[in-house]
């Protein structure tokens, strides 16, 4: 599968993609909003990741904030590329803003934490969606854990002042 390169065997490439695949690619998916290019994003994840992977010695713990820290960065190379500024994916794939998905309460919830600003919805999605705690997710994004506890209540208030305003029978 993979050719042996200094530091990553082939047997390890394999351990890291059955490890943290599914993981990465649930990430790649909130980040990016659409599977096919989810896909892309983790596949190039993990081409980085055997270019740039070095054994970790610290814990798995470390380990799987690397992946994820390289997962992350993917998904914001590709939220910033020319081309997803261009290309409108509700207007390529018109069933993903189906009425039926947006009536129903997490439907809602769900389209509300993905128009936040980038640097609230990565922390509401790995802190909800990933189960990370603040000290994790500070240890992924590198930033201070005071940062990530102030995006996270920022995140929460933008996310009840947006749901209040929609009226209930409208879900």
């Amino acid at each position: 599968m993979f050719a042996a390169k200094a530091g990553l065997s082939a047997v390890e490439m394999e351990r890291l993609v059955d490890q943290y695949g599914d993981a990465m690619l649930r990430v790649c998916c909130a980040y990016l909003g659409d599977a096919h290019l989810a896909q892309d994003a983790v596949q190039d994840a993990f081409l980085k990741i055997y270019k740039s992977y070095r054994p970790l010695e610290d814990s798995p713990a470390s380990e799987k904030a690397f992946v994820m820290r390289v997962t992350a960065n993917v998904c914001k190379d590709y939220l910033r590329s020319a081309w997803h500024k261009k290309v409108n994916l509700v207007e390529q794939y018109p069933e993903l803003a189906s009425p039926e998905a947006m009536r129903s309460e997490s439907g809602r919830l769900l389209a509300e934490v993905l128009a936040l600003k980038p640097k609230y919805r990565e922390v509401v999605l790995l802190h909800y969606y990933h189960q990370y705690s603040v000290g994790e997710i500070a240890q992924l994004l590198h930033a201070p854990q005071s940062t990530v506890s102030v995006r996270l209540r920022r995140a929460r208030e933008q996310l009840a002042k947006r749901l209040e305003e929609v009226p209930r029978d409208d879900l």
